[in-house]
């Protein structure tokens, strides 16, 4: 019982920080940013793909 009053004051106490609310904004934010990037590089891999087999080629490898 001694640990759920402790685990219940400490979550009492962050929730009334600002703290938790940023680590929160931020946790999506970067979420949103990987996000961005795997479609990015979903969209255009195909594409970087093919150009670097055609250096590739150009070079002679």
């Amino acid at each position: 019982m001694l640990h759920y009053q402790f685990l219940s004051t400490w979550i009492k106490a962050q929730a009334k920080t600002e703290r938790g609310a940023s680590l929160v904004e931020y946790a999506l934010l970067v979420a949103l940013i990987a996000v961005v990037c795997i479609a990015a590089v979903t969209a255009l891999g195909s594409s970087a793909s093919e150009k670097f087999s055609q250096v590739d080629s150009a070079v002679g490898g």
